[in-house]
């Protein structure tokens, strides 16, 4: 009986609101108003509220809304655990594997060329001043210098 006065209540002061906008030519706001307002005598009209009112007062009620809240917590924790950690158990024993197949690559598929030492890997040269053989501040001397510094 409560929940439905008060709920009648704010449905008046909402149209009350919306009725002062619409006197200041604001059509679309008082509409919008007036909409809002009519949901809680909406929802009185089909029992919604007395439904809810009847699940509020009951522990049994609260005790599930408990279980799910910690079930939440737990998927949200494994969640961030699994990001930290390097993803699914899948995707962290298919990076082991990688890893030990990176160990020893001859073992893994043997070829014509594995008694033969394996070349050292050369070493590209860039555009930069070690390129020319110069020194590495070659450039910004060169910037100092003709700006006087």
């Amino acid at each position: 009986m409560l929940a439905e006065t008060i709920c009648s209540a704010v449905s008046a002061a909402g149209l009350g609101i919306a009725a002062i906008t619409a006197y200041r030519k604001r059509f679309l706001a008082a509409t919008r108003i007036a909409a809002y307002a009519l949901v809680p005598v909406g929802l009185v009209m089909t029992g919604v509220v007395e439904w809810v009112s009847g699940i509020a007062l009951k522990p049994q009620v609260w005790a599930g809304f408990g279980v799910l809240a910690l079930s939440w917590v737990l998927f949200m924790t494994t969640r961030a655990v699994e990001r930290r950690g390097g993803g699914t158990r899948k995707e962290r024993r298919a990076a082991r594997a990688a890893g030990r197949e990176a160990a020893a690559p001859g073992a893994a598929a043997p070829s014509l060329a594995a008694g033969a030492p394996a070349a050292a890997p050369q070493r590209r040269q860039g555009s930069g001043a070690k390129a020319r053989g110069g020194d590495d501040f070659s450039d910004i001397e060169a910037i100092l210098k003709k700006h006087g510094i």
